[in-house]
């Protein structure tokens, strides 16, 4: 309480009995996969392709990370983290022959996946009276000169050989030297060893990685927003032969065990590649086994057109999926099952359905990719892997996600107030007001407010036993809008008859 000396008009500012619940984001993806460059075992945010590209490089021959990405982006997604795995030297192979050499006191190395012979040269710099630390560096590949850097010794300039050379060079790198770079002799063109990759293993536990080392999957728990996860480079290990059926589904349960553990994300499976609709079936079934209300699964992949090699190829749905999710929730909102949605940079399907097929899978939890005559290529199914009927719906799991974590982060100001009858009204006035906006927006079910949710939280449910405890307990239920799944359409034939009655 304030204190008051002398007399006056005191005006003071005092917190005011509502204070709103906000919605938190619904659509932020988190991908782990096989990238160009970039930190390994890092979340990194990015926002849209072009920062994908300047962190990660870009399309990858055999990978489906950045398809993913872009596909991603493409149906609408606005914010993803990316996790890059895969480079993790192998235990038992013997550490990778050097590239490098030295090139008049610089230690120069040619950078991997360069075609044709490449060979550096020193020579002066331009100029009739150049500053003693500058010099140039000049690349050749195949005899012809490639690249050329006007560069300097000193590493508090712009024009810093490592600096220089890192930022533009597609052909070399030059290490970073110990100590105080000297300026190097004029040299004839120096021919540089192939480079070569080192040897890596990507296996489940590298994707699965640790929370404690921020590696992998464990890496992403630090990161609170994240409400999608795809791994759409464990089918590139796959189809590689990097890990077997078994290794993909250990680490697809990891994924999903994740999920269930955060308690507000949902896992994108896909599918193993060139797979029938009956050879899904007895997958899902019989190899698989999932059940979980964090997970979905789609099928079959997706055609897209690949920049590297210049044509349409097959890839994983998922990060197109999560496009669609992003999408849907900004065009319709949470509440709307993502389906009936069309896949944006979609060309064809691998394995096209027909609706007897989708027969098969639907009633087991795997949504359906069809293609419609006029209507485009279009998400066709909206469960999750649950065999809980209460779950069973994706927009249902996906609201009650939104929902939680909205009043989780809208009602932090609870913790250590007076524990009392001021404080259970203000709780239930403020998650009434939150639950009010819901309905009205349509993500609730029922002609009234009184019909779409209730909340609880007085004396009943707050004995003196609660209260000694430190507890505060408060009940709500809401009733979710669940999607039009079968539309029923029952006709009948009859005959327009009319009867005379004689007066």
């Amino acid at each position: 309480m304030p204190t008051y000396l002398s007399p006056g008009v005191y005006v003071e500012e005092v917190q005011g009995g509502s204070r709103p619940i906000e919605g938190v984001g619904t659509a932020v993806a988190a991908f782990v996969g096989f990238a160009e460059k970039g930190a390994f075992h890092t979340p990194t945010l990015v926002t849209s392709w072009n920062q994908y590209v300047q962190h990660f490089g870009g399309f990858v021959d055999g990978a489906y990370l950045a398809h993913a990405v872009y596909g991603y982006f493409a149906n609408g997604g606005g914010l993803a983290y990316v996790v890059r795995v895969g480079g993790v030297p192998s235990r038992d192979a013997a550490p990778p022959r050097t590239s490098a050499a030295e090139v008049a006191g610089l230690r120069i190395e040619a950078l991997p996946d360069v075609a044709g012979d490449i060979e550096v040269e020193i020579a002066d710099a331009d100029g009739e009276n150049p500053p003693d630390d500058r010099f140039k560096l000049v690349v050749r590949q195949g005899g012809r000169i490639a690249e050329t850097f006007d560069v300097s010794t000193k590493k508090n300039t712009k024009n810093y050989v490592v600096a220089q050379v890192r930022e533009r060079s597609a052909l070399i790198g030059v290490v970073e030297p110990a100590g105080t770079l000297a300026r190097p002799e004029r040299t004839k063109a120096a021919l540089l060893p192939p480079a070569e990759d080192p040897p890596t293993t990507v296996s489940p536990q590298e994707y699965v990685g640790d929370a404690g080392d921020r590696t992998g999957l464990g890496g992403l728990e630090a990161v609170d927003e994240i409400t999608m996860v795809a791994v759409p480079d464990l089918m590139s290990a796959y189809r590689r032969g990097l890990v077997d059926a078994e290794g993909v589904r250990t680490v697809q349960l990891a994924v999903i065990s994740h999920c269930e553990q955060m308690g507000d994300r949902v896992a994108v499976l896909d599918a193993p590649p060139d797979l029938t609709a009956q050879q899904v079936r007895t997958w899902r079934q019989d190899e698989a086994g999932y059940d979980s209300r964090h997970a979905t699964l789609y099928h079959p992949w997706i055609r897209v057109f690949d920049p590297v090699s210049g044509r349409n190829i097959p890839v994983p749905p998922g990060g197109h999926v999560a496009g669609v999710w992003a999408r849907s929730d900004v065009e319709r909102g949470v509440h709307k099952a993502p389906a009936n949605e069309v896949v944006r940079g979609a060309v064809d399907l691998q394995n096209p359905l027909s609706k007897g097929e989708q027969d098969l899978l639907n009633p087991i939890g795997v949504n359906c990719i069809r293609a419609f005559p006029g209507r485009g290529i279009r998400i066709w199914g909206a469960r999750t892997l649950s065999s809980d009927p209460a779950w069973r719906y994706l927009n249902v799991r996906r609201l009650f996600n939104y929902l939680e974590e909205s009043i989780l982060l809208g009602t932090q100001w609870v913790v250590f107030e007076p524990n009392d009858d001021r404080l259970w009204a203000s709780i239930r006035r403020n998650v009434s007001a939150f639950l009010t906006e819901e309905w009205r927006r349509g993500s609730l079910f029922g002609r009234t407010a009184e019909q779409a949710f209730y909340v609880k939280c007085d004396a009943e449910n707050n004995p003196q036993e609660s209260i000694d405890l430190g507890q505060v307990i408060c009940e709500i239920g809401v009733a979710p809008v669940k999607p039009a799944e079968f539309v029923v359409f029952r006709l009948a034939q009859f005959s327009d008859s009319t009867s005379v009655v004689d007066e």
